[in-house]
C-alpha cells in the first residue's frame, strides 16, 4: 500500500454511511470494490456524477510540441473541458465529498496516474462535507475550466497526443454530428 495523504469518494447522495463493494460496469474483471480517489485528482469529481468531462495536462512524457499546441495560451498544467449543456446542472447539483482513512485501500493500477485506489472491503467514510459553488472549487485549482458544444473533437486530439488525460463519463456526451450524420465514437 503506498502513503496517501487522504482518499475521497464523491458523491449527490447526503447520508452513505457505509460503502459497499459492487461490481464496476467499467472493470468487469474486479472482484466488487470500493473505490476512492487521492488527493491529486480529487478535483476531476467535483462534477456531478454523470457530467462527461475531458481533462489533460502536462506530463514528464509529453512532447514540447503538444504542450505548445495545447497550453500556449494558458498558464495552468491542466485543462478540464465540459459541454455546455453542463453548466447549470454544475452550478445547480449538491455534491458531497467523503473522506475515507486509507487503511484497507490500495493503488488500483501502479502504472496508471489516475489516482484511483479500491478497497475489497467495506469502508466508512470518517467525515463528510458538503462541497459548495463547485464551479469555484475547480478554477481555485489552478487548473482553467473550458466550455465547449461537444467534447469530440477535443477528446480525439487528446487520445492521440503525448498528454496525459482522463476522460470521465463520456458515455454520456453528446454524438458529434457532422453534416448531419453521427460519426459513431461514444
Amino acid at each position: 500500500m503506498r502513503n496517501v495523504s487522504m482518499l475521497y469518494h464523491f458523491s449527490e447522495e447526503p447520508d452513505i454511511k457505509r460503502f459497499i463493494p459492487r461490481l464496476q460496469k467499467a472493470y468487469p474483471h474486479l472482484k466488487p470494490v470500493v473505490f476512492a480517489i487521492n488527493e491529486e485528482q480529487a478535483l476531476h469529481y467535483c462534477f456531478p456524477r454523470d457530467c462527461p468531462r475531458v481533462i489533460y495536462w502536462k506530463a514528464e512524457w509529453s512532447s514540447e510540441e503538444d504542450i505548445q499546441h495545447y497550453f500556449a495560451e494558458t498558464s495552468v498544467d491542466k485543462i478540464i473541458v465540459v459541454e455546455n449543456d453542463w453548466l447549470d446542472r454544475i452550478r445547480q447539483t449538491p455534491l458531497y465529498r467523503y473522506t475515507f482513512a486509507e487503511d484497507n485501500f490500495e493503488l488500483f493500477d501502479e502504472a496508471s496516474t489516475a489516482g484511483y485506489y479500491i478497497s475489497y472491503a467495506e469502508a466508512e467514510p470518517v467525515k463528510v462535507e458538503r462541497v459548495y459553488d463547485l464551479i469555484g472549487q475547480i478554477v481555485k485549482q489552478r487548473v482553467e475550466l473550458r466550455f465547449t458544444p461537444n467534447l469530440h473533437p477535443i477528446r480525439n486530439r487528446i487520445i492521440a497526443s503525448t498528454l496525459d488525460f482522463s476522460i470521465i463519463r463520456f458515455r454520456n456526451a453528446k454524438p458529434l454530428n457532422i453534416g448531419g450524420v453521427y460519426d459513431g465514437i461514444n
